[in-house]
């Protein structure tokens, strides 16, 4: 499904991505770690199409399509989410509206005739309880006033209704407490299939108690130095990264 190979990519003067290589499979997730300026959240970023950098050689392949040739919107039509680590406000444009345009766009891409309002609003309703966001959010602007919880929960929820092919979490465990952890990543388990893939990038190692891994991979100096199962995540929890430093020699 996603193929990236030998990605280089910097912003101004700065390398960040030094060569990067990552396969990911239908039906599989996939964890990335890593100290802070590895790398992670530069990758997530410039594969949902954030042009802030500059790409200097390598590609993305989704599905076959050089993803560094369409715009982000055309990516998120082709089924690429990203959840972002600090999910943005949006005053005076509502939940409601906002998907509803974003479901119509992704279906109008595909081919697709506009949703119906009681198709639409049946699957509000069955997705928001994927993540127990209360109905009342629903009306209010995009997570303006939301507690931390609450805007990870509408960002699982906006994945639910986007029904992407490849979802990219983006440190979405950050700042959570135990219960809303819990309820982010049920959610995402129910959504995952066969026909989808997550690439779920996060510091610690309690978010994939949760969410677990097919595969895990470290992150350092802008690559990936080694890849593991869920065990290498619960080594670098107890070791931390030092030692990954001696053991591939960066």
């Amino acid at each position: 499904m996603l193929e990236i190979k030998n990605l280089h990519a910097k912003i101004g003067d700065k390398e960040i991505l030094k060569g990067l290589n990552l396969t990911v499979k239908a039906g599989e997730v996939h964890a990335i770690m890593g100290p802070n300026g590895t790398g992670k959240s530069t990758l997530a970023s410039i594969i949902a199409g954030k042009e802030d950098y500059e790409i200097t050689a390598g590609e993305i392949l989704f599905e076959g399509k050089n993803l560094l040739d369409l715009s982000p919107d055309e990516r998120a039509r082709e089924g690429v989410f990203l959840a972002f680590q600090y999910p943005v406000e949006i005053p005076g444009v509502s939940t409601t509206n906002f998907m509803k345009a974003a479901v119509n766009a992704k279906r109008k891409h595909h081919g697709q005739e506009p949703i119906v309002a009681k198709e639409f609003l049946a699957m509000m309703n069955e997705k928001r309880q994927l993540v127990e966001l209360d109905k009342s959010y629903l009306s209010r602007s995009i997570n303006e006033g939301f507690s931390g919880g609450e805007k990870k929960r509408n960002e699982i929820f906006q994945m639910a209704m986007l029904d992407p092919k490849l979802a990219i979490l983006d440190e979405t465990d950050s700042g959570l407490d135990i219960d809303a952890l819990r309820i982010v990543a049920d959610g995402v388990n129910k959504l995952k299939s066969k026909n989808n893939a997550f690439l779920v990038i996060t510091h610690y190692q309690r978010l994939l108690n949760y969410i677990v891994p097919d595969f895990v991979h470290i992150m350092y100096d802008g690559r990936v130095v080694k890849t593991g199962d869920k065990s290498l995540a619960l080594k670098m929890e107890e070791r931390g990264y030092d030692w990954i430093k001696e053991e591939v020699g960066v």
